[in-house]
């Protein structure tokens, strides 16, 4: 009825404004999604320049420092990060939706398994051709990183190894049933079911970290790539972000679509799931100061992109509220590079050829 509703009223407009001469912005009523909480363009916000100053605080290099290793010690309950392997390793994969793609020379297949049993699968895609650069592509929720084959296949076709990811128990990531002494039998198939796993001894945010930790261990021990470079979308964004500023390895992050500060996310669509939104973690190194410890340190930096239009999350322009601020920390106390780019392409919750494109460019010349 709300549609229904919606379209009689714009046909109403569309004859009154007609026939009074005045022009009707269609491509902006094709960009709307009647279905969703909210059509504003632009995010909510409350937040004036000075006050969102304040809410980072590193100041220092000692600063980034500390906040790093909070992260870590928080996730894997350690002064340092872990050196695992793989627990399962299968060269010369076949996969046949992969097998007519360009300049592919082989695939190598990775399980890592952590607790309660859940796995990640990864697949690391050499190149006839290498320019002996490494990029990681990880793909958002609710998909498998077959979904960005075009991705996959482009970097590829530019000489880029590429290590790909699915999220937790997502893609082709198990579901496993996990018996909890509280809870019961409990099938995890929602990241907010992780949650439930929480104890003093184990952190489920590893579950989303630990599977680029240890296969970059593995890279580590066994290539001797020039360059570790990670890209992602939505979920995947997310992940770029939060790892990248943890793992000094990852020279250059590209997000897109992956995350805002809180003071942008008054709009539930924003919110987003339990890994997003994880008070303890964010109480102690919120986004802003994330963005600055993913971007910070020599030959470093970090692109995010958000899509105008976005029919999932973190649409519109919020972005130019803290981006100046981001990059003028990072001047002060390191070396560093931050932006920001708004795709108004397409409308879609994707990373466009526009922003691959921009990424390629970033990574060629930065």
């Amino acid at each position: 009825m709300r549609i229904k509703f919606i379209l009689i009223f714009i046909i109403v407009i569309s004859i009154f404004s007609f026939s009074i001469g005045v022009n009707v912005n269609f491509d902006l009523i094709k960009k709307l999604d009647f279905n969703s909480s909210s059509n504003d363009v632009e995010p909510l916000n409350f937040m004036e320049q000075n006050e969102i100053n304040n809410l980072i605080d590193i100041n220092s290099i000692n600063d980034v420092v500390d906040k790093r290793f909070f992260l870590i010690n928080y996730i894997w309950n350690d002064d340092k990060l872990p050196k695992k392997l793989p627990n399962n390793i299968e060269e010369n994969f076949d996969d046949d939706l992969f097998s007519n793609i360009s300049n592919l020379e082989k695939i190598t297949k990775l399980e890592i398994i952590s607790e309660y049993n859940v796995n990640s699968i990864s697949y690391l895609f050499f190149p006839q051709q290498s320019n002996n650069k490494l990029v990681i592509y990880h793909q958002g929720h609710g998909s498998d990183f077959s979904n960005g084959i075009n991705i996959i296949e482009k970097l590829l076709s530019e000489e880029y190894t590429v290590l790909a990811f699915s999220m937790p128990l997502t893609g082709k990531n198990n579901q496993p049933v996990i018996e909890h002494e509280k809870f019961g039998k409990i099938k995890l198939m929602s990241h907010n079911h992780l949650k439930l796993l929480k104890s003093n001894d184990f952190n489920p945010i590893k579950l989303f970290l630990e599977p680029i930790n240890v296969s970059i261990n593995y890279l580590d021990s066994n290539f001797n790539f020039e360059s570790y470079s990670m890209i992602g979308i939505s979920g995947g964004g997310w992940t770029t972000i939060v790892y990248s500023a943890i793992d000094e390895r990852i020279s250059k992050s590209f997000s897109v679509a992956g995350s805002y500060p809180f003071f942008l996310r008054s709009d539930v669509k924003n919110f987003g799931d339990y890994e997003q939104n994880n008070f303890e973690l964010y109480s102690n190194v919120n986004y802003l100061e994330l963005y600055i410890l993913g971007a910070s340190g020599n030959n470093r930096s970090q692109i995010q992109v958000f899509n105008e239009y976005d029919g999932c999350c973190f649409s519109g322009s919020g972005y130019k509220l803290f981006n100046n601020i981001i990059q003028g920390k990072i001047d002060n106390i390191n070396s560093g590079h931050f932006e920001i780019y708004l795709d108004e392409s397409q409308t879609q919750h994707i990373i466009s050829e526009k922003s691959l494109n921009l990424f390629l460019q970033q990574l060629i010349f930065n």
